[in-house]
Order: C-alpha cells, then sequence, then structure tokens
C-alpha cells in the first residue's frame, strides 16, 4: 500500500500583545477531484510547511467574534478553522477549504480556472484549558474534497501563550488502528493512508419529520428534524467506506420513555436505530442532549456488517426548560470517530410542554452566526445610500449657488 510522509508544520495567532492565543501543529493532506479534458482528475497534495499565517486570522472579540487561523498557500489556496467555545469545552467549529483550480501546479490541465470554496462542521473538540492531541488520521470529506489531518496538536483561547500541560486526546488515538506508527517519540512524520473513500457529490437533505414522546404528564419531548446518520466502516478489501443514510419521517417509528429529569427519543428507520437521550440540569433549569446511541447493518462489502455505537458524556442541543432549541443549520453530533448522526432544522423541547406546541424559541449560534451576515451587508448598503444622497444634495446645492439672480 502507497503512503506519504510529511513533516508536521507549526503556526500560531498573537493578539494585539503578541501573545498566541491559538497554537496548531498538524500535518494536512488533500485529495481533491477535478474535471480534465472533460475526465476526472485527482490532485494529491500537502498543506506546505511554507504556508502562512493569514491577516484574516483572530484571537476573536468576547461574544462579538470567535478565533479563526486562516492558512494560505500556493496560488490563492487557503485552510481555515473557525473556533468556537461552548460551557468547558472548544472546537473546530468549521472548516474552510478555498482551493483555485487555475494552478497549475496541483491542478494539471484543469479545465475550470475559478476557486472553489467548500466546508464542513468538523468533530475536532477538547475541553477549555487542555490542548487537543491526535497522532492518527481523521478524515474530513466534504464535495469533491477529501482533507486528512494527521498528528495534530493545536490548542484556542489560550490564556499563557503557550500550550497546556493537559491534553484530550481523540477517539482515534484511543483505538488501535494503523493509520499512524510513530517509532519515537521525537518523529514528526506520519502515514497518511491512501484508502480513505473517494470524494462523492454531497446527498440531498433529509426531509424533516415530527416526532414526539408521551409521559404520565403528557408530551415529553417533542421534535422537528431532519436526520442522516454517517458511518465510516471497514470494507473486505482493507479499504475504508461511507455509508450515508437519510431517514424518512413516513417510514420512522418513534417510540420513549419520560422522568422528571431523563427523556429518551427512539427512532427506527427499516434495520437502523437511533436513540436520543436528554437530561436536565436542575441548577441551571436547562435540558441537553446527553448521549446518542446508533445501531445499523452496514452494507453487505463490509468486514464487519453489524454496528453499534454510543456516547453518553454530551452537551448538545441545550436550552431552558420551558423554551424550545431551534438550529436551521446542519448540525453533527459525534457518536464516535466512526459515527456522526447529522440533524437539519431541528426544533426541540423536552419536559416542560404546554400541549403539543413549543415555547420560546432559543436559536443556535451557528443561526445567530449567519444572521449576521446580511445584517452587515445591509448596514453597508444603507450607508452607501445615505452617502450618496449627502453627495447629491451638497452637488445640487453648490449648482444652484452658480446662478443667484443679481
Amino acid at each position: 500500500m502507497l503512503c506519504f510522509l510529511q513533516a508536521s508544520s507549526s503556526f500560531e495567532v498573537n493578539d494585539t500583545s503578541g501573545k498566541a492565543c491559538i497554537i496548531a501543529d498538524l500535518t494536512v493532506a488533500f485529495s481533491v477531484e477535478y474535471k480534465s479534458n472533460g475526465q476526472k482528475e485527482f490532485a494529491h497534495f500537502f498543506l506546505p510547511q511554507n504556508a502562512t499565517v493569514e491577516p484574516q486570522s483572530s484571537c476573536g472579540k468576547g461574544n462579538t467574534s470567535h478565533p479563526v487561523l486562516v492558512l494560505g498557500f500556493g496560488a490563492g489556496h487557503s485552510l481555515s478553522l473557525n473556533f468556537s467555545e461552548y460551557a468547558d469545552k472548544y472546537q473546530v467549529e468549521e472548516l474552510v477549504f478555498h482551493y483555485n483550480l487555475s494552478d497549475a501546479t496541483f491542478f494539471h490541465n484543469s479545465t475550470a480556472g475559478e476557486v472553489k470554496r467548500v466546508s464542513h462542521k468538523t468533530i475536532i473538540r477538547a475541553y477549555m484549558g487542555t490542548k487537543y492531541r491526535c497522532i492518527n488520521s481523521k478524515h474530513v470529506n466534504m464535495k469533491n474534497v477529501n482533507i486528512t489531518f494527521s498528528n495534530v496538536t493545536l490548542e484556542a483561547y489560550l490564556t499563557n501563550g503557550t500550550f497546556s500541560m493537559n491534553k484530550t486526546e481523540c477517539a482515534e488515538d484511543m483505538v488501535s488502528t494503523t493509520a499512524v506508527v510513530p517509532t519515537t517519540p521525537k518523529q514528526t512524520t506520519s502515514q497518511v493512508p491512501t484508502t480513505s473513500p473517494a470524494p462523492t457529490a454531497s446527498p440531498p437533505n433529509p426531509a424533516v419529520g415530527k416526532y414526539n414522546v408521551t409521559g404520565p404528564n403528557g408530551t415529553c419531548v417533542l421534535a422537528y428534524m431532519g436526520l442522516q446518520l454517517n458511518i465510516s466502516y471497514l470494507k473486505k478489501d482493507e479499504k475504508m467506506g461511507l455509508d450515508l443514510l437519510n431517514f424518512r419521517p413516513h417510514n420512522t417509528t418513534s417510540s420513549g420513555t419520560c422522568s422528571n429529569t431523563s427523556a429518551f427519543l427512539n427512532l427506527t428507520f427499516e434495520k437502523t436505530r437511533v436513540i436520543f437521550h436528554f437530561a436536565l440540569n436542575a441548577s441551571t433549569e436547562k435540558f441537553f442532549l446527553q448521549g446518542v446511541n446508533v445501531s445499523t447493518t452496514l452494507p453487505s462489502e463490509a468486514k464487519v456488517p453489524n454496528f453499534e455505537a454510543s456516547n453518553n458524556s454530551m452537551s448538545e442541543l441545550r436550552a431552558t426548560v420551558g423554551n424550545s432549541y431551534k438550529c436551521s443549520a446542519e448540525e453533527n453530533l459525534q457518536v464516535t470517530d466512526k459515527a456522526l448522526v447529522n440533524v437539519f432544522n431541528v426544533q426541540i423541547q423536552v419536559f416542560k410542554i404546554d400541549g403539543d406546541k413549543f415555547g420560546a424559541v432559543e436559536e443556535c449560534q451557528l443561526d445567530e452566526n449567519n444572521m449576521l451576515i446580511p445584517i452587515i451587508v445591509g448596514a453597508a448598503l444603507a450607508g452607501l445610500v445615505l452617502i450618496v444622497l449627502i453627495a447629491y444634495l451638497i452637488g445640487r446645492k453648490r449648482s444652484h449657488a452658480g446662478y443667484q439672480t443679481i
């Protein structure tokens, strides 16, 4: 099997005083599908060691903006890691990759010359005050693009300008794999396998279904959402496969149970079941998604056909009891390193529900960030109109001054 070797590269973002707020030491491999004379081609390349930290990088400003690391390289390529914090954790909330198909160094004989943009909500997450560490490979699959991270050490929201002594290890390092085999503690190279799934077109978003659970005191779980299961698995030929399954509401059965502090929503579609476990934080009067359990049957090419995964230490979809949590953006719920549950256009309320209606809405951070863009654009256009109007009035006044009656 062919492998690529590449030394890891270090980057940092500093605040106005020169103290680092983001440090990233990582190896990144790219695989991009493009067209050359009507034929499908693949470009394989690494993030070069001479990549630069772009001026768009920032430490963030309180609640108005979040830290971001933007790495530029080649002829117009850039990789952005957008960070956010929630409770006691921080994460790379979104990964954005711009690539320039007119760069012949990477895209030989490309028939397109535009700059493409792809993005993905990631599952790179760590506790505040710790560094994120992941030696093994982590794959991010987007439309026509595969990005593979390996030998990663990064931290955001730094307080003393250096890596923390404590670390949060990724799930990949806790499971025995063959993706990376470091020979000594000082080795800075990593192996990136070529067996990751080939880039494929993104499937359509799943239809939104309505699901509820009735307890002793009436409806205790009310949920609207589109549901998608994303599982990476090992095939019989030792290559990696990707199974994307959209739940169809009309063919999905729901059930569940409730108590005063815990609620379960069970959704079954064909041979796949997803169980959501919600909990109540009595001290803050908030409900949240504490755990997800997944079981399904994989395609016949899978080496192990039956798949099960669970995560009972989550803290997602959080809102005040009596209110509903709402998010129009796609959210990726990490069950394990091999399993994601993606929810679309979700609105959910647990425990205290008045009849069969949602309470006051608490918007997710992703939607709030997306709302800022039209507001900023609208304000800019209003300012431009005002400037033009003032210039017109001044010009008109001057023209009248030149023809006064003697």
